[in-house]
């Protein structure tokens, strides 16, 4: 488990368009001796520290074991190829999506979207749960800094600063992560200062999108219990927070684009994965069809 490694710092527009960019022409970026990479990348030492994570905790690069230097993933290729601006909403969500499976490197967003029951909470009540769950997983109790850390972190992910910081916001402001976006966290009582998991909008996932998430949890499977999808860890309903509701409209939609089949006999509710194809063909399929 790893709590705070994002220095602070969530993720600002630009970083990862610059992340992809600087790594997909010098592995090093980040640990140079023959240049400094503050100078290379514009930004300060912690920021260095903590886009170098997040180019890590978002899926986009990898570092193989015991090396300093990253490469793209196969995902982040694809990304950088096709959406190096991060500009589209498939692309947030797929972002999301590989943030909030990592469990090892970001320990704080997997327990957030994976087992954090309370759909209406304050920083304590996160905090408390997330040190219980680090005892519970075999780790000792965690410093409570760290976690308070996390919790700002996450709420600066999924919440614009125009409702976070209103008096500091600016219309060329960076400092909004491109999460925000995707509606994911709201205040519940802003002078109390407890928050809210919000349910997405349906139409704002593609059925691409909604179907590479479920083909990654599929293992090979060809037919997966509806309640799986909804209900279990790292499957399309936890991680993108939507109600039965919302799930089945998304899941709709990808059956009429020909990509699923829900079947329902004899109370057994199930889903028909009828395309062939793999989640990175997925993420391909997606950015073709915008094209």
């Amino acid at each position: 488990m790893k709590f705070r490694a994002h220095e602070t710092f969530s993720i600002r527009k630009g970083w990862l368009s610059k992340g992809m960019k600087h790594v997909f022409r010098d592995p090093y970026v980040f640990v140079s001796k023959e240049y400094n990479p503050m100078d290379v990348l514009g930004i300060g030492s912690n920021m260095v520290k903590s886009l170098r994570y997040w180019m890590l905790a978002v899926g986009l690069s990898d570092s193989a074991k015991g090396k300093s230097a990253q490469y793209l993933t196969k995902f982040g290729r694809i990304l950088y190829e096709n959406d190096p601006y991060i500009e589209e909403m498939g692309t947030l969500w797929l972002l999301h999506y590989k943030l909030a499976r990592q469990q090892d490197i970001a320990t704080s967003w997997y327990f957030f979207f994976n087992h954090f029951q309370l759909s209406e909470f304050s920083k304590e009540d996160f905090t408390t749960a997330l040190a219980n769950y680090a005892k519970m997983n075999g780790n000792s109790e965690p410093p409570i800094r760290p976690l308070d850390d996390d919790f700002n972190c996450i709420i600066n992910t999924y919440m614009p600063r125009y409702k976070t910081a209103p008096s500091k916001d600016e219309p060329e402001s960076n400092m909004d992560c491109p999460l925000s976006e995707l509606g994911l966290i709201d205040y519940h009582n802003k002078k109390e200062k407890t928050y809210k998991k919000s349910i997405p909008a349906a139409h704002t996932i593609d059925p691409l999108v909604a179907v590479a998430a479920i083909i990654d949890n599929a293992d090979g499977r060809r037919e997966i219990p509806l309640s799986e999808i909804q209900n279990k860890e790292g499957n399309l309903g936890k991680i993108f927070n939507l109600d039965t509701i919302t799930l089945l409209t998304v899941l709709n939609a990808a059956e009429r684009a020909g990509f699923i089949e829900v079947v329902r006999t004899a109370g057994l509710d199930l889903l028909h994965i009828t395309t062939d194809m793999s989640f990175l063909d997925c993420v391909r399929q997606y950015y073709s069809k915008l094209s």
